[in-house]
């Protein structure tokens, strides 16, 4: 375990499933002065009474910063001032990062577009977690798994499923500390304590 390296966990879990409540739970023990990353977008009424639920529930030394990418330029200029970063979610960044060319046509959508796409979440996804590092503040990051119910019917649903899989891979194995929420109930399926020689990851791109 290295010391000298800012303790980011993931906490993961299905709909409801109570993560993101045992997330701010977990970052509020850094300490009071926490900076909330919200990556969702206010599209419709019933999005916005979660935004305001949400808001109400939050203490109010939280700081809100409503950020889905740069975050090299946006999280920085808050590192002096807060104990720790909650991000909710990464599911809705890479929901977002995928919606921003409103032309797509996802049903003939060629590899090479797919993978342009994906890697620009990537590059995204790298941006937090390199910022994150760089500001030394305890984080946790919230994500949806999406990979346990049916293959989706639709082309867009399934790519979103494989590239949510894939980034969520990806910052499992980067961070210290990994939660799985089910029911309401966290469990720790990776720790800081344990050595990353023992710690068994997979080809982000391999399977089906």
């Amino acid at each position: 375990m290295d010391l000298n390296k800012p303790c980011i966990s993931l906490v993961i879990g299905g709909t409801r499933s109570g993560k993101s409540k045992f997330g701010e739970t977990l970052v509020s023990s850094y300490g009071k002065k926490i900076l909330y990353v919200a990556t969702s977008a206010v599209l419709d009424a019933e999005m916005s009474e979660r935004v305001r639920r949400h808001k109400k529930d939050r203490p109010s030394d939280w700081i809100t910063l409503e950020a889905y990418r740069d975050f090299d330029q946006n999280l920085p200029p808050y590192g002096d001032k807060v104990e720790g970063i909650f991000v909710d979610c990464i599911t809705l960044m890479i929901t977002r990062l995928m919606m921003e060319k409103e032309d797509t046509n996802w049903d003939a959508i060629t590899q090479e577009e797919l993978i342009k796409v994906e890697q620009d979440i990537h590059n995204e996804t790298d941006k937090l977690l390199v910022s994150l590092k760089k500001i030394g503040k305890p984080a946790v990051l919230i994500t949806n798994e999406v990979g346990c119910g049916i293959v989706p019917e639709h082309r867009m649903a399934r790519d979103f499923r494989d590239i949510a899989g894939r980034i969520n891979q990806k910052i499992a194995k980067d961070v210290m500390d990994v939660y799985w929420v089910v029911a309401g109930i966290p469990v720790k399926i990776k720790s800081a304590d344990s050595s990353s020689d023992n710690v068994k990851t997979i080809d982000v791109y391999g399977g089906i």
